[in-house]
């Protein structure tokens, strides 16, 4: 009966410790999504175990520039998506990010609109083709870093590239 009666107690303090912990977990990710939070609140949800928790942080557009700094070194590629799609990323961020050895935080970092053209132009150098390929795709990469892509081994970055190059040239037209 005893072994029984601790099961049952171990069950009863488990889901309720579960339920605390989700409680928990939800006021943070608001706290994170708030346009209120404090730089102190900040530094304690930036290290919050939940990913998405972290996330919501890495999304919020109150974020200064040195906390965004610190996300785009998380382990989650989500939250450094999410530090890569804030229109308050600055140009270190983004360069951090341009860098990263994870293609698919690469990748949305070249698509971004808002990026910064000096931040194409490194990634322009990436190894992957895929990430060319969306420098040339990116409307805000200047003709310096389209000429230079016109000379990648890659023959679809080439043709986006020059189709870029027209582009600009249509442009000033």
């Amino acid at each position: 009966m005893r072994g029984k009666l601790f099961f049952f107690l171990a069950a009863v303090i488990s889901v309720n410790n579960s339920a605390i912990a989700a409680e928990i977990s939800d006021k943070d990710y608001r706290l994170a999504r708030s346009v209120k939070i404090q730089p102190n609140q900040i530094q304690a949800l930036i290290s919050h175990s939940s990913e998405d928790v972290r996330e919501a942080l890495a999304q919020n557009r109150k974020l200064k520039s040195d906390s965004l700094f610190i996300l785009a070194s998380d382990l989650s590629e989500r939250v450094k998506i999410a530090v890569a799609t804030n229109l308050s990323t600055d140009t270190k961020t983004f360069k951090k990010l341009a860098i990263d050895k994870n293609d698919s935080v690469k990748s949305v970092v070249a698509r971004f609109e808002f990026v910064p053209a000096e931040v194409l132009a490194l990634l322009a150098k990436d190894p992957s083709a895929e990430i060319r390929l969306e420098v040339a795709r990116n409307l805000n990469t200047l003709g310096p870093t389209l000429k230079l892509l016109l000379n990648d081994s890659d023959p679809d970055v080439k043709a986006i590239a020059a189709q870029g190059l027209q582009r600009l040239a249509e442009e000033h037209n």
